[in-house]
């Protein structure tokens, strides 16, 4: 973890890794059989669940984080505490490039993200540790383009 991330506290840390888990039950992943789950919670403690939806022209795809993402800006919540993702790989897997660039638009750049292996619950029952792989979007997206970035000075534009 990085010394500039925040620090989610057990419970919500917790209930946001079971919401990535219900959420992965949901994935329709009909083509890839890569099922994807991930959790958004908001400042006030609500957390948005998303599931990779597939589609026949794979363009029309849309991954867990995005879909979460969606859902909560589109019923007006655009603040976020932290991020969970899981798959059912066994190491933690990290968001495609496009997820990252909408995780920057709409998150704090220290805000944790917590990138969960499949057998998490299997390790912490038997004292292995979690396996938790907990960043941030800045470590991720390193030297990114964001919406502060439109607003600053060009040359040679009218």
């Amino acid at each position: 973890m990085s010394a500039l991330t925040w620090v989610l506290d057990v419970p919500s840390r917790e209930k946001l890794i079971k919401a990535a888990f219900e959420a992965k039950e949901f994935a329709y992943s009909k083509y890839s059989k890569f099922r994807v789950g991930a959790a958004l919670l908001t400042p006030d403690g609500q957390i948005i669940k998303g599931a990779n939806i597939e589609n026949a022209s794979y363009g029309g795809t849309i991954c867990a984080e995005r879909t979460a993402f969606v859902k909560a800006v589109s019923e007006g919540t655009m603040s976020f505490v932290a991020l969970a993702v899981v798959t059912d790989v066994a190491s933690p897997l990290s968001p495609c490039g496009m997820c990252r660039q909408v995780i920057r638009e709409f998150c704090p750049q220290n805000m944790p993200i917590l990138l969960v292996p499949a057998d998490y619950n299997e390790r912490v029952a038997k004292g292995l540790g979690d396996g938790i792989l907990e960043t941030s979007i800045a470590e991720l997206l390193p030297h990114s383009f964001g919406p502060e970035d439109l607003e600053l000075p060009r040359q040679g534009a009218d």
